[in-house]
């Protein structure tokens, strides 16, 4: 449901109704975008991704890792091994993500540098 100002304008409601609240900005977190790549090329252990997965800490991995497969976009699998082995890898849901999130992905390797220079462009003229 997308609520309508007077005018028309879409209104972003602060509750569990905005789907862009709700969904996007969960994975438009610091660290699932990358962790749902990872995941793309197959199932994962925690400790490998950590290892591909520079600056996150093993308690962000963790909670993250949490967070998306109560979402629904990755399913943790336990094998009776000693020692325990465990493994990630997406959901039907997750690859879906990720086919739909790929556009972005795409357009910001491609539109990286130029955002670079923007960005460096910016500060030099508000350093004044």
């Amino acid at each position: 449901m997308v609520a309508k100002n007077k005018q028309g304008k879409r209104i972003f409601l602060q509750n569990e109704d905005c789907p862009i609240r709700n969904v996007v900005a969960q994975i438009g977190d610091k660290w699932s975008i990358l962790i749902l790549f990872c995941l793309v090329e197959g199932p994962d252990r925690f400790n490998s991704l950590k290892s591909r997965i520079e600056g996150i800490s093993q308690r962000m991995l963790t909670q993250t890792l949490r967070d998306m497969e109560r979402d629904g976009y990755v399913e943790r699998t336990v094998y009776p091994e000693v020692p325990v082995k465990v493994e990630y890898e997406l959901t039907a849901l997750g690859k879906g993500l990720a086919k739909s999130v790929w556009g972005l992905v795409s357009w910001a390797e491609t539109n990286h540098e130029e955002i670079r220079k923007s960005r460096q462009s910016y500060d030099q003229n508000s350093q004044g």
